[in-house]
């Protein structure tokens, strides 16, 4: 069904198609429903006044939410055995192990509290190891301001993690 929203530079009128690829794709609608969802935000959020072709930038764009997903998805396996694995191997202990997934749980819960820009330098910097001077190049801002929302976000993430010691 098409969002009942102002048909801006007709990005709308290519939503059918948006899901009915994504479709076929993901062989699933209703993630599909929900890529074409997020991506009419993340257009919708942006100065899309100056695409020239909406078609190909709503694409490019579903593409690029995919593509972060299944990065996300495989990063956050990847953490889930790095837990599984020390778990068995430095205590054995099954409660060990679960405290490890909750609180990688509660770490994603905490970061989608946060605005975007906070969630990208966390992740770059805490989990891609890039630096402060190499994400203030990628967000366009500078090292400060890329400092003061990793401090931001760590006090959250704080805040947030208090009572989860074990």
């Amino acid at each position: 069904m098409i969002p009942k929203l102002p048909r801006r530079h007709g990005f709308f009128e290519h939503y059918e198609e948006l899901v009915g690829t994504w479709t076929r794709r993901l062989r699933n609608r209703q993630q599909a429903e929900d890529l074409a969802h997020d991506t009419f935000v993340r257009v919708l959020e942006s100065d899309s006044t100056a695409v020239e072709q909406p078609r190909a930038y709503l694409h490019q764009t579903a593409r690029n939410i995919a593509v972060d997903g299944y990065r996300r998805e495989d990063r956050r396996g990847a953490m889930e055995s790095e837990a599984i694995d020390l778990s068995v191997s430095s205590t054995g202990d099954p409660e060990h192990f679960m405290h490890a997934i909750q609180l990688a749980d509660s770490i994603e819960r905490a970061l989608t509290e946060l605005p975007i820009n906070c969630r990208k330098v966390f992740v770059w910097q805490k989990i891609e190891g890039l630096t402060q001077a190499e994400i203030a190049v990628r967000l366009g801002l500078s090292k400060n301001m890329v400092e003061k929302y990793m401090i931001r976000t760590l006090r959250h993430l704080r805040d947030r993690l208090e009572g989860l010691q074990p």
